[in-house]
């Protein structure tokens, strides 16, 4: 079974690859985002794969375990639904002139490489192959997010690039403290980058070196988390670039970083000398929280307050995973899971919505559930799972975030609870203009594919009414691994 298993893992890095080379040179829309599909499908497929099979041994660059197998298999459904999304998506912007045939061509293979660079970066085994997927990861995404060529969007793609580049660095220099932590033990060369290697020899590391490492690790892959004050580039990225991107990044690329900040935390954990390193992550997760609730009153543009409604959520998951423990763990994987679901959902129907309505201006947007009601609706059941509303899984993990930070740290279950209902309210006053009343602006036609909205929307709702008993010991089991 190990050997189907390599199989697997092989087939979820050259399929997106295959798939990027080819979309290159095809210019036809119907074929072009038929074979983006069937891409994102083969990969998901082997990415499912994998639960199944026994873990194949790991290698010297690839690793396949209970920890990234989660990422692995959401970030490749995810992956796949947006695809689906991206058909109609595109094609409306094709029809009104917003891309040509050229893009079409460049949007779709950079869609793949995209793919292809967030899978590797979830197996590598190497640190530094981790921090090339996850940079190429980066570059794709600059790119894409100046796709329409206009002044600002070109101006969001240089701000990421920039701000990006900045914590790329600075997750380099982490990467290489490490490094020389683990040479004078484990010897110079590959041994030395290796994960699996790391994590058994780490206890003989130099505490000091890993200590800093860890400062400048949770800086640069922070960056790319979108945790504050790291996060000027998110909001950008979303407003100006095409909204399968905005799925994309609140829904894959965010967690991306997220893991490799979790990886790196395991070996500071297993040092007995190295500093805690769930203070820092509590401090960043928390900061980013409540900023980014109060910023939401402050949106006027719609995928801008979304972008910020991610900052938020990832101060929420950051936060989690420092408070470490089974519970808060738990709690931070499902709402990891639950806001990937829930928030390309939102993309999905926003994006949408602003073609219908030709713009993005929140005053703009009035009465969505009369004007467009298989759009409108859907908002806001979305809005209200998002908020954390019940009956929804998002409603679960924060309640099991609260609890458990109330049972160990009650002093910093107050700042945390005050920045999700700050959060609540901002959202809620918003939806209230944005789908109910008169409509008013523009109303055209849009030929949406509902079907991963949907699909998205119910898998966040059956969460929050039944966890399955078999993913509930899978989430159990990879708490006790982050410890």
């Amino acid at each position: 079974m190990s050997v189907l298993a390599d199989h697997a893992v092989v087939a979820m890095l050259l399929v997106p690859a295959a798939a990027a080379t080819l979309l290159a040179f095809i210019a036809n829309y119907r074929l072009a985002a038929l074979l983006n599909v069937l891409a994102a499908l083969c990969t998901l497929l082997a990415a499912a794969s994998l639960a199944w099979f026994d873990r194949p041994p790991p290698g010297r660059y690839l690793l396949i375990d209970d920890l990234n197998i989660v990422f692995i298999v959401l970030g490749s459904f995810v992956g796949f639904t947006t695809s689906l999304f991206s058909a109609s998506y595109i094609a409306h912007e094709l029809d009104i002139g917003r891309l040509t045939p050229i893009h079409l061509r460049f949007y779709h293979a950079m869609y793949q490489v995209l793919m292809f660079a967030m899978t590797l970066a979830l197996v590598a085994n190497n640190i530094g192959l981790m921090w090339v997927a996850i940079e190429l990861a980066t570059l794709t995404t600059v790119v894409m997010v100046g796709l329409y060529r206009t002044h600002e969007a070109l101006e969001a793609a240089w701000k990421y690039f920039i701000l990006g580049s900045v914590g790329i660095a600075l997750a380099l220099f982490g990467t290489i403290l490490v490094y020389m932590a683990a040479s004078p033990v484990v010897g110079v060369g590959l041994d030395a980058m290796t994960w699996t290697i790391l994590i058994e020899r780490v206890p003989a590391f130099d505490p000091a070196l890993l200590n800093l490492a860890f400062v400048f690790l949770l800086l640069g892959y922070g960056t790319k988390v979108g945790l504050a004050p790291l996060h000027a580039w998110l909001p950008d990225a979303h407003a100006e670039g095409p909204t399968p991107i905005s799925a994309v990044l609140s829904g894959l690329l965010l967690n991306v970083a997220l893991y490799a900040v979790l990886r790196f935390k395991l070996l500071l954990a297993a040092n007995a000398g190295a500093l805690a390193p769930g203070p820092l992550m509590v401090i960043l997760g928390l900061a980013s929280l409540l900023f980014a609730a109060f910023m939401l009153f402050r949106r006027r543009d719609i995928k801008r307050m979304f972008a910020y409604s991610s900052i938020e959520h990832m101060g929420i998951i950051t936060f989690a995973f420092g408070m470490g423990g089974p519970l808060a763990n738990f709690a931070g994987l499902l709402h990891m899971s639950m806001h990937s679901l829930t928030k390309s959902a939102i993309f999905f129907a926003v994006g949408h919505i602003a073609q219908a309505k030709g713009t993005q201006r929140i005053a703009d947007i009035r009465g969505l559930t009369e004007s467009h009601p298989a759009l409108g609706w859907p908002l806001v059941v979305a809005v209200a799972a998002i908020a954390g509303l019940p009956p929804f899984g998002i409603f679960t993990s924060e309640f099991l975030v609260v609890s458990s930070t109330f049972s160990r740290e009650p002093l910093l279950a107050l700042p945390l609870a005050l920045g999700l209902l700050v959060a609540l309210s901002a959202l809620l006053l918003r939806l209230g203009g944005i789908a109910f009343g008169a409509p008013s602006g523009a109303s055209a036609p849009v030929k949406a594919s509902s079907a991963p909205l949907y699909v998205h929307l119910a898998l966040v709702l059956a969460a929050g009414v039944y966890l399955p008993p078999p993913l509930v010991a899978w989430f159990q089991h990879v708490a006790r691994m982050l410890r």
